[in-house]
């Protein structure tokens, strides 16, 4: 469960945007959401409302990335649960050639998608998941700051964290 969770419980919103009252955990939404983020210099990336997007990009392209964003991501939810897979969350990195918006960087990966299990889901509860989510569980049990370089991890987490990352290329891929 990520940042979105957390900034719901604390606000009610998720960049800005409010969310019904009452929401369980991992409980599906009404709709999804575009929730833009820009790169930081360094650390993580910073979440920021659709507002600030158009004024920093124009509400033309930042609309129309709105858009893109949603139609991959309806897309791409469909067909993985098709194969059982729930597709609870990703990002997508939009740049430029020429004057033309493209997709870049990776794309539904389990560094870049909260994947979970449509079989072991269930309302309330943290769904059994294949990608980072695992590892950055494990990494809350640690006295990490978040802003150093992550501690070294151990054999058995890095294993785990491979196979989740295996098995969700394995549901995927065998299912097509």
């Amino acid at each position: 469960i990520g940042s979105g969770w957390k900034d719901y419980l604390d606000t009610g919103e998720v960049c800005g945007i409010r969310l019904p009252a009452g929401l369980a955990l991992s409980q599906e939404l009404p709709a999804p959401l575009f929730t833009p983020a820009t790169k930081a210099k360094s650390g993580h990336d910073v979440n920021i409302s659709i507002e600030v997007m158009r004024k920093k990009l124009g509400t033309d392209v930042a609309d129309r990335l709105g858009e893109l964003t949603l139609q991959i991501y309806e897309y791409a939810r469909e067909k993985l649960k098709k194969s059982g897979i729930l597709l609870a969350d990703t990002k997508f990195e939009f740049g430029y050639i020429g004057n033309e918006i493209v997709l870049i960087d990776e794309i539904l990966t389990p560094d870049s998608s909260r994947f979970w299990d449509a079989g072991e889901y269930a309302v309330g509860s943290s769904p059994v998941s294949f990608d980072k989510q695992f590892l950055r569980d494990y990494l809350e049990t640690t006295p990490w700051d978040k802003n150093s370089p992550p501690p070294p991890l151990p054999a058995e987490i890095i294993e785990k964290t491979m196979a989740k990352y295996e098995e969700i290329r394995q549901r995927i891929f065998t299912a097509q």
